[in-house]
């Protein structure tokens, strides 16, 4: 709920607090955001585009696939990550949240905590808001100014989405965590070449690593490795969710679908990284 995260909130205009007001959240200098009826609350700059953002298709499938439980031992990670921050309060803040799907779980495991889901699309961020009783759903480009205060953040997500290094650091309280899960090469290695998907180098982790190495250090890396039994609905639900979709054309996908053996068997396989 926006009660929840309105302290750590500040204006994308201005940068000053924002309070809530009704169902409407104001800044000293003026500035208003109504909340959606869909429990989100957009606070974008004037000039920010959605061009980017993931559609409501994309967002479907991600739901579905995720709710399924294919996930289910990265969630746990996550989870055991996040509990081994000392305070329990406070805020857990994702970033690139999606459906708010992760970041649910790992409130589960911080029962103090509010929580606030960081996403360009507002079509994630309608189920975000809906994911646990204490997430509150923002809709923010992951590359401009964040709309939190400095140091507001315990905990810091980063789930296979963009990393603004500098901006993290700012709102990352001192002693807080920041933990990126990343695929490695492996990860869907059985679909890649059979339907066509986008692959992961096997220099991704370094590539990460020095991006963010001014701001950050990394201090425990946990791979989650997993076998997968996908039927050919799953198969085509990891092609839509991810950047994947945006690469595919409709009829070879169907085609190179149909010919996978069901189910088909996959691995799973991400790296977290804990920075401080």
């Amino acid at each position: 709920m926006l009660q929840d995260i309105e302290p750590y909130l500040v204006c994308p205009h201005c940068a000053r607090p924002l309070a809530l007001d009704g169902r409407t959240l104001r800044c000293a200098d003026g500035h208003s955001f109504d909340q959606a009826r869909q429990g989100y609350v957009s606070l974008l700059a004037g000039d920010a585009k959605q061009g980017t953002a993931d559609t409501a298709e994309m967002v479907a499938a991600r739901g579905d696939f995720l709710a399924a439980g294919h996930y289910a031992p990265l969630e746990r990670a996550l989870a055991a990550a996040a509990a081994g921050v000392a305070a329990e309060s406070g805020l857990v803040a994702d970033l690139g949240a999606g459906t708010g799907h992760y970041l649910a779980r790992v409130l589960e495991a911080r029962p103090g905590a509010a929580g606030a889901a960081l996403d360009l699309s507002k079509y994630a961020l309608r189920r975000a808001a809906k994911a646990h009783p204490r997430i509150g759903a923002v809709v923010c480009d992951a590359w401009r100014p964040l709309p939190l205060r400095d140091g507001a953040a315990d905990v810091l997500l980063n789930v296979f989405a963009p990393r603004n290094g500098p901006e993290m650091r700012r709102v990352l309280r001192p002693g807080g965590r920041l933990l990126v899960a990343a695929p490695t090469s492996r990860h869907l290695r059985e679909l890649v070449g059979a339907l066509g998907l986008l692959s992961v180098d096997e220099d991704k982790d370094r590539r990460i690593g020095e991006k963010l190495g001014p701001w950050f250090a990394p201090v425990e890396r946990t791979e989650v490795e997993f076998a997968l039994r996908l039927s050919r609905a799953d198969a085509a639900a990891v092609v839509g969710m991810g950047p994947s979709a945006w690469h595919t054309e409709p009829a070879a996908l169907a085609a190179a679908l149909a010919a996978l053996p069901e189910p088909v068997e996959v691995t799973g396989s991400v790296l977290v990284t804990a920075y401080e």
